[in-house]
């Protein structure tokens, strides 16, 4: 018991950590981990700076991931809860949250509640919200929410009839496919499927698993040529990291810690898996997204060194160009149309932006 009270404890205050950190500011950020934002500057322009944009503490907020930017230029992310300890003023469990962040009148509200306890956000080619929701009392699936009258579907619950892992992160393609990952890293629910992987749902509604060696599949990309999909491994080697182990000298075990490249074919189809960035035994990364030159920008969670990676993948390798300091970071994501440059950061409870030289891949 005192094992079991010690690691819940232990889980609290990092998390508390995390949040406290959020709010020190763009000032505390960069002197914490080495100066400022750097690198090329085809990446970065010079003095480019960290902004607060949502403080988490002070909008109430727990976790903030999978950011997104519709097609009329607001910001939506996810508030992740956790069922670990009450986090609603009168000691109930949260349900999960998609935020909103105008850009224009600096705006922020509540998009949907109950979530779902989504994770990973996208826009799809018809303007609509894409949304993977995850386990520990969430909906286990994928949804689209028609952005005109806020009604939403369901894309896929189940494969091979029985529900999946707990969904994590999107991507989509030009011909309107959608990818998407499974792992687990929280929840209750019994696990069905049969290991992690991406799959993809075709525009006639089939299910496809297409990636099952890619370990503990989390972030996805798929850059213009659309000739590669990105995965994201970062293994923990838990399905539940809120609960504590059962006896002294147990815990969790890291997995594969890498970015991993496959061969994209024109029918959505992946092959050929590259190692591009090997992060073990450190963190790996989480969310990632690509630029109009096919660029990724990863959130990485290495505690030594934490923060956004810009890479330019050459020779079957990914080569750093640029690097943004931030706490503990999620995932990212370009802006659309005036602000097709500005990146959004999600990190701790709070979302940040900076500006870059890059342009935004639209359909990411």
């Amino acid at each position: 018991m005192n094992n079991a009270l010690n690691w819940m404890r232990g889980l609290s205050t990092a998390l508390a950590l995390t949040a406290s950190l959020t709010l020190a500011g763009t000032a505390v950020l960069a002197m914490s981990h080495g100066g400022g934002p750097s690198g090329d500057p085809a990446f970065l322009p010079e003095g480019a700076t960290l902004e607060t944009l949502v403080d988490g503490e002070a909008n109430d907020l727990i976790f903030a991931e999978g950011p997104v930017v519709t097609c009329d230029g607001r910001v939506l992310w996810s508030d992740i809860t956790f069922s670990s300890a009450p986090n609603a003023p009168n000691g109930e469990l949260r349900a999960g949250n998609i935020m909103e962040y105008d850009p224009r009148t600096k705006k922020v509200s509540v998009f949907r509640s109950p979530s779902g306890m989504s994770n990973g956000l996208r826009i799809d080619l018809d303007c609509n919200l894409l949304a993977a929701e995850g386990a520990d009392y969430g909906g286990r699936r994928l949804t689209r929410t028609d952005m005109k009258t806020g009604r939403a579907t369901i894309v896929t619950a189940l494969y091979d009839g029985r529900p999946y892992n707990a969904l994590n992160d999107i991507a989509i393609d030009s011909k309107a496919r959608i990818y998407f990952s499974d792992p687990r890293y929280l929840g209750w629910e019994p696990v069905y499927q049969p290991g992690f992987a991406v799959y993809r749902v075709d525009t006639d509604h089939s299910v496809h698993r297409i990636i099952t060696d890619a370990g503990k599949t989390n972030g996805v990309a798929i850059c213009p040529d659309e000739k590669h999909i990105f995965v994201v491994s970062n293994d923990n080697g838990g399905l539940e990291f809120q609960s504590p182990p059962l006896e002294e000298g147990q815990g969790f075990y890291k997995g594969p810690m890498h970015l991993a490249m496959y061969d994209l074919d024109r029918d959505g189809n992946a092959s050929n898996r590259q190692i591009i960035v090997d992060y073990y035994p450190e963190d790996g990364p989480d969310g990632l997204v690509c630029d109009a030159d096919g660029d990724l920008w990863v959130a990485v969670r290495d505690a030594k060194r934490p923060g956004i990676y810009a890479y330019s993948v050459e020779n079957g390798k990914a080569v750093e160009k640029a690097y943004i300091p931030t706490t503990i970071p999620t995932n990212v994501h370009f802006g659309r149309g005036s602000d097709i440059s500005y990146l959004y950061i999600t990190a701790g409870n709070s979302l940040f932006g900076i500006q870059t030289n890059k342009k935004g891949h639209h359909l990411q």
